[in-house]
């Protein structure tokens, strides 16, 4: 293993790069199934252009291009510390369990790489023990697991929950034990060497290549100037891969919000540090107290006439005039939570916890005042209502100036790339979109052969989806593909409510096994798809990018709607009426473009190899019966188009006979 020179000049990086790409280069040499693409190389020389000389590079790299090593090794030979941040978790962990380790063996060269988290995902120490100390009443399988993680605390080097494998995602007691940056209390932490995200972040800082996610790397930005919140290490140069994604990430993590939770966890925390703290003093420890008691009781009237203004699983916009019947509750909680953050930051001798508690409640006295004062017009307020949670919030209209200004601006060199970025043969949304003005572009096409590996099926009688008998005729057009294909299909459906229909028909006659989204966690559910054979997958949002089946398993990826975002989304129609304001057209300019770039995703399940074969299914009528019906046809590959059931049969047939099909190519 040898060790990197310092950092090459422009010419000896893109040397570097091309030889490492070569037909007889180590990469060829090293990796069984690596072949030579010259779509991979040209994004390799572009990557190390921007890694040697600075600048933006916009690259758009189809499937099968190869594009995390075309980024990954510029990205190490250029000896620059790189971030590397992705929308997914599943290529998160491609890139730093599967693509690193084999660079270091392919290259022969020393590098490191840390891969990080959300803070939420690491154990914090100091509440841990503060919360086996406590007296608090446990039931017992908390107190099982409690020792569970116990006996896993000393023995883990990262604290990442991920680690202990029979752990429940919902365990109850977690937000009370995790190292959230609301919860921080930093050098002051009596644990802060020990820290688990202190060590991760000291690793970062020390490392080449730092692997984050969208969230973490929005979510960072956000509390850069906190004390305590930020992790991730100063980087001058970053790869946003997945970057159809950071848009939505962005929009989360650079608003505000205030929900029931944060403030039962609040008052929760504070009854058991003053009882700790305070029992030497009984005429500050009631009076503290009563505070934490008013806060409680007034936060509980205030989300329960919040929650009856709005609709499950629903958001809803939210004015002055609309929040009026809540306001006083409102306006109660904050006088509370402003007493008793004064009240915390009074006390004498207390420690950095009670402290941290304080700066919690000012915080959320002041998040409250903001999202009820309905004043700044550059956010969208919003109720949200999911099960027993009641969310508040405010999110930014537009995230582009926040993109540019907190990320882009603030790095000599960056690439964002994903397989869907143009519309239209243009990068134009995207850089609206995220504020990526000026740089380079680059358009790479796919490396499969879509034309003899994939047939687009567009059946000719389908009602318009609006209409009461759509999921009837879903349900059977399902059933006759499925006949065809012998199952192995994914069913991509644009809401629960089709996907919960389309299921109450479908389940009884079905020959297949049918799997569906909410029955068990997403990654099990992916595991029993690939390990059931011809097993039909009914899925909703989260199935439509991020995953990865490859061969036989899946044959066949159906997309019930075209994928328009709802108008009646708070963040969707402020979205159209900027535009439309500004003198644009929301559903042009907005709403298509948003469900080109989805739909694009959502059919790139399908073929991820060179190998697989199969048909992409569109049931929405509209794509052939609209005007902008042919945005969507010349966005998607260039697979033979057909009507006909019969032509996916011989399609089938084709490639387990070698016979020829001639279809149409859209």
């Amino acid at each position: 293993m040898q060790d990197l020179p310092a950092v090459p000049g422009p010419a000896r990086l893109s040397t570097l790069v091309a030889n490492a790409f070569a037909d007889d280069g180590p990469l060829a040499d090293a990796l069984p199934a690596y072949e030579p693409r010259d779509s991979q190389r040209q994004m390799a020389a572009a990557a190390a252009d921007i890694f040697a000389d600075g600048g933006l590079l916009l690259a758009e790299a189809g499937p099968g291009t190869g594009k995390t090593l075309a980024y990954l090794i510029p990205a190490i030979l250029s000896r620059h510390r790189v971030l590397v941040s992705t929308g997914t978790k599943n290529l998160q962990d491609q890139i730093f369990y599967k693509d690193l380790p084999a660079i270091r063996d392919a290259l022969g060269v020393s590098f490191s790489a840390t891969y990080m988290k959300g803070r939420g995902n690491y154990l914090c120490l100091h509440r841990f023990d503060a919360l086996r100390e406590s007296e608090e009443p446990m039931a017992p399988v908390e107190r099982a697991y409690l020792a569970t993680l116990a006996e896993w605390a000393p023995q883990t080097e990262t604290g990442d929950r991920a680690e202990v494998e029979d752990l429940p995602d919902d365990f109850p007691l977690w937000n009370d034990i995790a190292a959230t940056s609301e919860n921080c209390i930093g050098t002051e932490c009596p644990r802060y060497q020990d820290c688990f995200v202190t060590k991760m972040r000291q690793r970062a800082a020390e490392s080449d290549l730092v692997v984050v996610n969208h969230h973490l790397l929005c979510a960072d930005a956000a509390v850069r100037q906190s004390a305590y919140g930020s992790v991730i290490p100063a980087c001058a140069h970053a790869v946003i891969d997945e970057a159809h994604q950071l848009e939505d990430a962005a929009t989360q993590h650079f608003g505000v919000s205030v929900s029931n939770y944060r403030l039962e966890e609040l008052t929760r925390d504070g009854r058991r540090l003053i009882g700790a703290e305070l029992s030497a003093n009984e005429a500050t420890l009631d009076e503290t107290r009563q505070l934490l008691d008013g806060t409680q009781t007034q936060a509980r009237l205030f989300f329960a006439s919040l929650k009856q203004l709005g609709v499950a699983t629903e958001r809803l916009k939210v004015t002055v005039e609309a929040l009026a019947p809540v306001a006083e509750h409102g306006r109660r909680l904050i006088r509370y939570l402003d007493d008793l953050s004064r009240e915390l930051a009074l006390l004498d001798k207390t420690s950095e916890d009670t402290l941290a508690l304080g700066r919690r409640a000012a915080e959320l006295r002041d998040y409250l005042r903001f999202l009820l004062e309905v004043r700044d017009p550059k956010f969208v307020y919003f109720l949200e209502v999911r099960r027993n949670g009641v969310f508040l919030k405010a999110s930014p209209v537009d995230v582009s100036a926040i993109v540019r200004d907190l990320l882009l601006d603030r790095l000599d060199g960056s690439i964002l790339t994903s397989a869907t970025l143009t519309v239209d043969d243009s990068f134009e949304y995207v850089r609206k979109r995220l504020g990526a003005d000026g740089g380079h572009e680059v358009r790479l096409a796919s490396e499969f052969d879509f034309r003899e590996q994939a047939v687009l099926y567009l059946p000719r009688r389908m009602p318009d989806p609006r209409t009461a008998n759509f999921a009837a005729a879903v349900a059977d057009e399902l059933l006759r593909i499925f006949h065809v294909t012998k199952g192995r299909a994914f069913a991509l459906f644009t809401s629960y409510a089709n996907l919960r229909e389309v299921k109450t028909l479908l389940e009884p006659e079905l020959d297949y096994p049918l799997l569906v989204q909410g029955s068990t966690p997403r990654s099990v559910l992916l595991r029993e798809f690939r390990m059931t054979p011809n097993a039909v997958l009914l899925a909703t949002s989260s199935f439509w990018q991020g995953v990865d089946v490859a061969g036989d398993a899946l044959s066949c990826v159906v997309i019930d709607k075209l994928p328009f975002v709802p108008p009646g989304d708070p963040i969707t129609a402020a979205r159209i009426e900027a535009i439309e304001t500004s003198g644009g057209n929301g559903f042009v300019d907005y709403q298509v473009p948003l469900a080109i770039l989805t739909l694009q995703q959502g059919f790139g399940r399908l073929i991820r190899h060179r190998s697989d074969r199969g048909i992409l299914v569109l049931l929405d009528p509209r794509v052939q019966t609209m005007a902008y019906g042919r945005r969507f046809l010349a966005s998607l590959p260039p697979a033979p188009l057909t009507h006909d059931l019969a032509d996916v049969e011989r399609f089938f047939s084709r490639h387990s006979a070698e016979q020829g099909v001639k279809l149409r190519t859209p």
